[in-house]
């Protein structure tokens, strides 16, 4: 069982970039991942439609950040710590304007380890007026790579639902598109969803879908995986 004919994909296609060519500045976030050591290595299939609809949209700004390529530290757990929750609080300001020229990015992994590009997402998102994550489903999950970066972004969501300050994300809209093989996509589609609903993003329906292979999450042949990758650049990646 495969995934739903190119045309419709190509119709769902067409309506995240005529959505997207209302904003004036977007930032898109890929996180999945291949090894960077390969000659002429390739890139992951959600990366890969990152920037053909970037290459699509000829009048908006559009940065892409690929995050694994970005030295990123593990979140410290700072939400539910004996003391209480002391994510995103005043003293986990990053000082120095270049890196949080709005002033906004508070977080105490940054501040334990110098070598944290943390900021260089954040520096962007915080300047743009629409973003998009594209990443890809592994073992039923969002990929380590985004679920690391959500984990880290978690001081937005903390200072207005704990802390009670302003919601700083309020005029952003956020999108997430996902593509997959073969289990769980629409399910993470939602959850994930909701993920940025309570962030405190504007959530457009537009930017947000998912591309499964096949619905037999029991097929792991070599030849649909292979079909997978023909298939995916047929419809996205082809005029």
């Amino acid at each position: 069982m495969r995934s739903t004919d190119g045309q419709n994909y190509k119709n769902i296609l067409d309506n995240t970039l005529q959505a997207l060519k209302n904003y004036q500045k977007i930032l898109f976030l890929t996180t999945s991942n291949r090894w960077q050591g390969e000659e002429g290595g390739e890139k992951p299939k959600s990366t890969l439609l990152a920037y053909e609809i970037a290459k699509w949209l000829e009048a908006p700004e559009v940065s892409i950040i690929e995050v694994p390529l970005l030295t990123i530290h593990s979140c410290e757990g700072n939400v539910s710590t004996e003391r209480g929750n002391t994510c995103g609080v005043l003293d986990a300001k990053t000082k120095d304007p270049f890196k949080n020229p709005s002033g906004h990015h508070r977080c105490w992994a940054s501040v334990n380890n110098k070598d944290d590009e943390l900021w260089k997402i954040s520096k962007e998102l915080f300047a743009s007026d629409c973003v998009v994550f594209f990443g890809s489903v592994r073992w039923g999950q969002m990929n380590s790579t985004y679920q690391k970066l959500i984990e880290r972004l978690t001081w937005i969501e903390n200072r207005h639902s704990t802390l009670g300050e302003e919601n700083i994300v309020q005029n952003i809209d956020a999108g997430i598109i996902i593509v997959s093989q073969n289990w769980n996509s629409s399910q993470v589609l939602d959850i994930q969803k909701k993920v940025l609903e309570f962030f405190g993003f504007n959530v457009a329906e537009d930017l947000c879908w998912n591309w499964q292979y096949s619905k037999d999450e029991t097929d792991e042949t070599q030849s649909s995986y292979i079909d997978a990758a023909k298939q995916f650049a047929e419809i996205f990646l082809e005029e």
